[in-house]
């Protein structure tokens, strides 16, 4: 249920980022006078007041461009409408099916349900957190060179799940304060921030690991 409804929202983030994209591409090119009007406002009052625009027969530039940035404003609305719509579901669906791991902090429905659908895929695989974080692309791969000892980016496993680690450590950086310190003291230890990251993913995936549903 929940992989259904994530294709359907991956769908529709990218026609929306395609109807606003679009939008503004062509309020570039429009008549001077309705150029003047919309340029400068913000997103979502641009697609409010584009919405909103009566081009009347379309017998001119002027009308033609109004219909079409009112058309493009209205798909996108429509889609934010879908949106809203999914994910209140995937919510609900990713507390049901795993309430534990949702109670994590920066973990939401999004990044829940991209881990859940990983995991479910590959039963088979998660013997232990190891095999989960190997399945996600966050375990570490040996690159040391002569006297160098360090470890790089996994560059493999499920890219969706390894997204999602991604965006639960960046919610951390932002908001939890023990993270911030962790990130602080690695750089200070040598590492990069990439590979500071890279060593908090493998921390979030075996928290992750821990409370999903066998």
């Amino acid at each position: 249920m929940i992989r259904s409804l994530r294709v359907a929202r991956a769908t529709a983030m990218k026609a929306r980022t395609q109807a606003i994209n679009a939008l503004k591409g062509l309020l570039v090119t429009a008549p001077a006078e309705l150029r003047e009007q919309l340029r400068d406002l913000p997103a979502v009052r641009l697609v409010r007041t584009a919405a909103t625009l009566e081009p009347g027969p379309v017998t001119t530039p002027l009308a033609a461009a109004r219909l079409g940035l009112r058309t493009l404003a209205r798909r996108y609305q429509a889609l934010s409408a879908e949106l809203r719509v999914l994910d209140a579901e995937l919510d609900r669906l990713t507390r049901t099916a795993a309430p534990k791991l949702v109670a994590l902090f920066g973990v939401g429905s999004d990044s829940a349900g991209a881990l859940l659908v990983a995991a479910g895929d590959n039963p088979e695989r998660l013997r232990s957190n190891a095999c989960f974080s190997m399945l996600c692309g966050s375990s570490p791969i040996q690159a040391s060179s002569g006297k160098t000892r360090r470890h790089r980016l996994n560059r493999g496993g499920d890219r969706q799940a390894n997204a999602a680690l991604h965006r639960i450590v960046v919610a951390r950086l932002r908001h939890d304060q023990p993270t911030k310190n962790y990130l602080a003291r690695r750089i200070r230890e040598g590492k990069s921030k990439k590979e500071a990251i890279r060593c908090l993913k493998r921390y979030v995936a075996r928290e992750v690991f821990a409370v999903l549903p066998r």
